[in-house]
């Protein structure tokens, strides 16, 4: 039986993301030279110091004392007050100008150092300039999910390192309404509703992802309890989080804005088919689609910000992500908005996804986010209304997620930007992210990419009842781990399987990692993470097996009744050697509670 999914913005009369005017925020306080105005040139500051290289064999190459001495000549020379200040490590001398130099003093004192037949060069000490920090588009002060420290996820940080340049993101959604802040960034996608009468646009199936509308217009169109409702031009609220054309000087700034979005259409009147669905997944990410041409730009991303009532991942889903995933695209999905335990919810139950829950600008867990032990992290999907406001009312429109729209109530009309709140909303950020780290790092796998997601997020400044993974994710501190810029571990090289591994009642499983490139022995403090989901953790008994067989005890049995086992063991494995395949073994002791190894991995 096909189950149907619907887009998992929030309301308190459908399932569509509720909109409204976004209210203008402050502007976060940026040195004026750090703006990204394409038109602008890079700021010029005074030239306070020069850099002298003397020729070989001087004795001011080699000898601090002579160096001091000949920038007191020249001091005597040009009248400055020079002062040598420090030998540089590539053996140039740096020289200190004094107290506000004037251009006509610096180019005295050059000519006088290049004069001297000792000196081989001499060179300004310029300054350097960030240059991705602050995007120049219209709204992005109004952004907070991308920049506020306390429930921002810190994303321009990482812009210097990357902006997700090369790689494809694909939204499976509602479809794509044109917007100008998006065109640039959009390559060819597919509409997969296979179904005419849902689809809207007379022929099912076709390559056209437009975005033909969702709306109902009456009570009960789409079963019981379903009400009336707009068109929520949904996919394209996602899109722009995730690529929304950046520093073109209007809108918002896209969190992997160097990428490109692929709209693939799922979701049209009343929803749309776990059948219509996987086979978008598989579409998406380079696989073969009866009677579907296939694509010409894989995803190595996929966004679903979508999903319905499940207790179970359905066959037709697991077969789909299972695939897209060795076909190597990270898939990311909204954890739900019911304010309940995701795991009824698919395909968010699924494994081999990021499961993704929901932050509010103050870094609580979104009042309405499902929560549970097999959420993987959280991100901002923001607040529109508190809580404890009327259903339906729109009274903190500032805190909502601010992105691309379109101000049609059922067709198409004029572009727009509006803020949404939900997990649909969260689920882009992480999608974002994920394209940053396979632009930053090509050959990273989605499980690397999850591992670095996870172990590189910030626990939630604010209150979360529930489960909401490992917390906040940091985009800069992210990136920055995979690029060799700051690993949140101590030690080397990092292993990891995230490849999920069904724990039952007093079983026996392992996980296996396979360790290359590691020269010598482990070190003895190897650093084992482990992220386990599995009710009464006391149940379980966790080894580290070496290569060679020998297990080392990271946990024993207990009567620890608490959910998930999520911890970092030091082992001394000094005496093993480090390449070659090591395993997680764990062991489930009793009955009654079971769960999966959700990931592990091994800090060299």
């Amino acid at each position: 039986m096909a189950a149907s999914a619907t887009i998992l913005g929030v309301t308190a009369t459908s399932a569509v993301a509720l909109a409204a005017e976004a209210a203008p925020s402050p502007k976060p306080a940026a040195p004026a030279s750090q703006a990204m105005n394409p038109a602008a040139t890079t700021p010029t500051a005074p030239v306070e110091k020069v850099i002298v290289t003397y020729k070989a064999r001087t004795a001011e190459a080699t000898s601090n004392t002579a160096a001091k001495t000949d920038t007191a000549e020249k001091a005597a020379e040009t009248g400055e007050r020079l002062s040598f200040e420090r030998r540089l490590a590539g053996g140039g001398a740096l020289v200190d100008l004094g107290t506000a130099p004037t251009r006509q003093d610096v180019s005295e004192v050059m000519d006088a150092f290049r004069a001297d037949p000792a000196v081989a060069s001499v060179e300004a000490d310029i300054r350097a300039y960030p240059m991705a920090v602050t995007p120049n588009d219209a709204d992005y002060a109004k952004q907070w999910d991308l920049f506020e420290p306390t429930g921002g996820m810190n994303v321009p940080g990482a812009w210097d390192k990357t902006t997700g340049s090369g790689v494809t993101v694909a939204v499976i959604d509602t479809g794509y309404a044109a917007h100008t802040d998006l065109a640039a960034n959009t390559v060819a996608g597919y509409d997969f509703i296979s179904t005419s009468a849902d689809a809207r646009d007379g022929n099912g199936r076709d390559a056209d992802p437009k975005d033909e509308g969702d709306w109902n217009a009456t009570d009960g169109e789409c079963g019981t309890g379903s009400r009336a409702s707009n068109s929520s031009w949904h996919g394209t609220h996602v899109a722009g989080t995730i690529g929304a054309v950046t520093n073109n000087a209007k809108g918002i700034a896209g969190i992997a804005y160097g990428a490109k979005v692929q709209h693939v259409r799922v979701l049209g009147k009343c929803g749309g088919s776990s059948s219509d669905i996987a086979d978008a997944i598989t579409w998406a990410s380079g696989g073969s689609v009866p009677g579907i041409p296939v694509n010409p730009n894989p995803a190595k991303v996929i966004n679903m910000s979508l999903g319905g009532a499940s207790s179970t991942c359905p066959t037709v889903y697991k077969t789909a992500i299972d695939g897209a995933v060795a076909r190597g695209a990270t898939v990311v999905v909204a954890a739900g908005n019911s304010n309940a335990n995701a795991s009824g919810f698919t395909p968010a139950n699924c494994a081999n996804v990021i499961n993704v829950a929901s932050t509010s600008r103050e870094g609580n867990r979104s009042y309405y986010s499902n929560y549970g032990t097999i959420i993987d992290v959280s991100a901002p999907g923001g607040e529109t209304r508190r809580a404890t406001d009327t259903p339906g009312t729109i009274t903190t429109p500032e805190n909502g997620i601010l992105s691309t729209l379109n101000a049609g109530t059922t067709t198409q009309s004029l572009e727009n930007y509006k803020p949404y709140q939900g997990t649909s909303m969260a689920a882009p950020h992480i999608a974002g992210l994920a394209a940053l780290l396979k632009s930053a790092k090509s050959t990273l796998t989605p499980a690397q990419i999850e591992s670095a997601i996870k172990g590189n997020a910030r626990p939630l400044p604010g209150t979360c009842s529930g489960g909401c993974g490992t917390g906040i994710a940091d985009a800069a501190k992210t990136v920055a781990a995979v690029t060799g810029g700051g690993a949140t571990t101590p030690g080397g090289a990092t292993f990891t399987n995230a490849a999920n591994v069904t724990i039952s009642d007093n079983t026996t499983v392992t996980s296996p990692i396979a360790v290359t490139g590691v020269a010598g022995n482990a070190p003895a403090a190897l650093a084992v993470a482990v992220d386990i989901k599995h009710t009464w953790r006391g149940d379980l008994v966790v080894d580290l097996v070496a290569p060679d067989g020998t297990a080392y005890r990271l946990k024993s049995s207990s009567n620890d009744s608490a959910d998930n086992l999520l911890a970092t063991y030091t082992v001394d494995a000094s005496s093993e050697v480090a390449n070659g395949t090591w395993k997680l073994q764990v062991r489930d002791v009793a009955t009654g509670d079971t769960g999966y190894i959700d990931s592990w991995s091994l800090t060299f």
